[in-house]
């Protein structure tokens, strides 16, 4: 049994030393010279912003309702041959980035267009409306005409709807983004 434990000494002190061959001083395995510090604070300037692992990025949700979007060639029709065309929402993902001061969404939502009875080929604008709200409070709020082409009346257009929106950093973790299409104005 001395036998076997000697031997597992061995090995393990053989690896040590092959491992301490290689590792040249202290901290070179981090590309650190033996007289840099270890860690030293950052100091950032404005014009540079450090990367750093974001632990919070709000959610992306579509509101109730708002995820089609339909036009009629009669302005106060819902009969299905009277459709010009159809928009509809499906899927979301976001990426954030932070500063000491502020907090950028990247929102990115995935639709599909469809031709109606009545539709045409051509460039649609469909009004997309990007809404950040803090708990109850509503941080910022914009409408944006997103243009889209819709090539042939017989084929669906899928498309891809990015946008950027800054806020300040000191938001809540409880902090999500709505979209949706929305033709109105604001209210207030």
């Amino acid at each position: 049994m001395s036998v076997n434990v000697s031997r597992g000494v061995l090995v393990v002190s053989l690896m040590m030393v092959l491992g301490g061959c290689n590792a040249g001083s202290m901290g070179s395995g981090l590309g650190l010279s033996p007289t840099e510090p270890a860690a030293q604070p950052a100091t950032q300037t404005a014009a540079a912003v450090q990367p750093f692992v974001q632990g919070f990025c709000p959610q992306i949700s579509l509101r109730d309702g708002t995820s089609v979007y339909r036009t009629y060639a009669k302005s106060k029709s819902q009969d299905a041959k009277d459709v010009v065309f159809q928009a509809s929402l499906a899927d979301t993902t976001r990426a954030c980035s932070r500063t000491d001061t502020t907090l950028t969404i990247t929102a990115l939502l995935q639709g599909r267009l469809t031709s109606g009875p009545q539709g045409k080929a051509g460039s649609i604008n469909l009004p997309i409306r990007v809404t950040v709200m803090d708990g109850d409070q509503e941080v910022t709020s914009e409408i944006e005409q997103y243009a889209v082409n819709l090539a042939d009346v017989n084929q669906p257009t899928q498309f891809v709807y990015t946008k950027q929106v800054t806020v300040p950093g000191n938001v809540s973790g409880v902090t999500r983004v709505y979209v949706g299409f929305d033709e109105g104005k604001k209210k207030k």
